[in-house]
């Protein structure tokens, strides 16, 4: 295993997913239900087993697709869900 990748991971999901729809998401059906375990099992297996569907399709992808044009892919697909969350009220 290569703990810098592990830790860099980490870090950038972390600070990424901060406040985002996920969390809000947990949030709120943690208020609804008044049941913050039960809600977090459910919240962390969605979260773990999506997580490894995007790991081996990224690892999928980088097989077959140069990492630079994966990158700008990524890049653009952020941009425009910014822009669709923008317009799209």
């Amino acid at each position: 295993m290569d703990w810098k990748v592990i830790l860099s991971s980490f870090g950038f999901l972390f600070v990424a997913e901060l406040g985002d729809k996920t969390q809000l998401a947990t949030l709120a059906l943690a208020t609804k239900t008044g049941k913050p375990l039960s809600v977090f099992i459910g919240s962390a297996v969605a979260l773990v087993l999506i997580t490894g569907l995007a790991a081996l399709m990224g690892g999928l992808l980088s097989k077959y697709v140069p990492k630079d044009c994966v990158h700008y892919g990524a890049a653009t697909l952020f941009i425009v869900v910014g822009i669709v969350m923008l317009i799209w009220k």
